[in-house]
């Protein structure tokens, strides 16, 4: 990575003019399942039922799923939604199931946060105590509106955002306000982009994006300061583009060593999604680690997830990605032989307790422990790679296209009636 394409980068941008805010709002799925949600604002609210009613309310709002319909702070209606909007900002909260998930997706997508491990530790479950990203809450303050729909046996709560604010609650949420400036701008852009994606290719949907790690982490507007602000605005409307289209903007926490081509992860070939050397990111505490876990437990899950195995003899590395992540794992069990993919195994043993594919594999009585590198499935933009670049002195248009090759920044404006960049 060349000072000169730094310098014709930052060039190229001082050419283009942000956008003004976008008109479009995003759809966010913050809760689903719940019974319960309570909404509270500094002043009084509007509900408009899905017949296109609108009520006054005061605050606090309840509202709760019936067999029939929904109630409102004790009253019936039979309908299948509600939106609530406040003139301030809406707090909600839920009881019951809370996190958000995609039934078509794996947990891990754009992003992962991990517990960072230090040399000789074991891996455990939790969310990272740097970032405190991983889970979502029942408690949330968002801009905009709240969709309270009724789905299945529960509620289903989507808030309706701008934008720009989306972007806001996303950046604190998968990387550290303290982070370079730059760095900052680089998450904006990214985060930015893949809503822009998932909105396209979502517009029919009752959400575009899942508050959770299986698409960006949003909390709405926990953690928003100013740096956060000025790195959005700085920004504002700017995402990144391949033949005109916006691109799927993958993110993980610490490629350590080289990306990974977007096809040996999700079997997807896109020429912006190849693996590009990624030096930078050592100072990463997710860049070294050691995990472990029982065979006896591998067992367990692989029966869960649907897949017939007996007692388990040997497992083993088949094959290696071009950047020498495992791409294939042989695993020989007391009923034959089992072939699965290396980011398979991580699904099913558990993405924080194997950070990464890139590891080698050791039994140890009745254990297998794995020694390895990185955190996240490592396609496309290392954020702990960005944030040291941003620390050389690199601008955020360099850094994006040096992890998306072959990109262009541009305007979201122009690209409302294109469609996304995919094979």
């Amino acid at each position: 990575m060349r000072v000169g394409l730094a310098f014709w980068s930052l060039l190229c941008w001082s050419l283009l003019v942000p956008s003004a805010q976008a008109t479009e709002l995003v759809r966010v799925l913050l809760f689903q399942d719940v019974q319960r949600v309570d909404v509270s604002a500094g002043e009084g609210m509007t509900v408009r039922l899905s017949s296109g009613d609108e009520r006054a309310f005061e605050t606090p709002l309840i509202v709760t799923s019936l067999a029939d319909g929904i109630a409102v702070n004790g009253e019936r209606f039979q309908t299948e939604g509600v939106t609530v909007r406040g003139r301030q900002d809406l707090r909600v909260e839920v009881e019951g199931q809370i996190e958000a998930q995609r039934p078509d997706r794996p947990i891990e997508r754009a992003a992962v946060f991990l517990r960072p491990l230090s040399q000789g530790a074991t891996a455990s479950p939790g969310p990272s105590p740097v970032l405190q990203a991983t889970e979502p809450t029942g408690t949330m303050v968002v801009s905009g509106s709240l969709h309270v729909l009724r789905r299945g046996q529960g509620l289903m709560v989507i808030n309706a955002v701008d934008l720009e604010e989306y972007v806001k609650g996303v950046v604190p949420s998968e990387v550290s306000s303290s982070w370079h400036q730059e760095a900052l701008k680089v998450q904006a852009v990214a985060a930015r982009t893949y809503a822009v994606y998932q909105q396209m290719m979502n517009a029919g949907r009752d959400y575009h994006l899942v508050s959770s790690i299986q698409d960006q982490v949003y909390r709405g507007r926990h953690g928003v300061d100013p740096r956060v602000q000025q790195a959005v605005e700085d920004t504002r409307g700017i995402v990144v583009t391949h033949l005109n289209a916006p691109i799927l903007a993958a993110f993980s926490s610490t490629a350590a060593g080289q990306t990974e081509d977007a096809v040996n992860v999700w079997s997807k070939d896109l020429p912006y999604l190849k693996g590009v050397e990624c030096p930078f990111d050592t100072n990463s505490p997710y860049y070294q680690w050691r995990t472990s876990f029982k065979v006896v437990e591998l067992e367990t899950n692989l029966r869960q997830k649907g897949m017939a195995v007996g007692s388990i003899a040997n497992v083993s590395p088949l094959s290696y990605s071009r950047a020498g992540r495992v791409a294939m794992v042989r695993i020989l069990h007391s009923n034959g032989e089992l072939i699965l993919r290396g980011e398979d195994l991580r699904r099913v043993v558990g993405y924080a307790v194997i950070p990464s594919t890139q590891f080698e594999l050791e039994a140890v009585g009745s254990e297998l422990v794995l020694s390895g590198y990185g955190a996240g499935h490592a396609v496309g933009l290392c954020q702990w790679g960005a944030k040291e670049l941003a620390e050389l002195g690199y601008h955020f248009p360099a850094i994006l296209q040096y992890y998306f090759p072959g990109t262009e920044l541009k305007d979201a404006r122009l690209l409302e009636s294109v469609s996304p960049s995919t094979p």
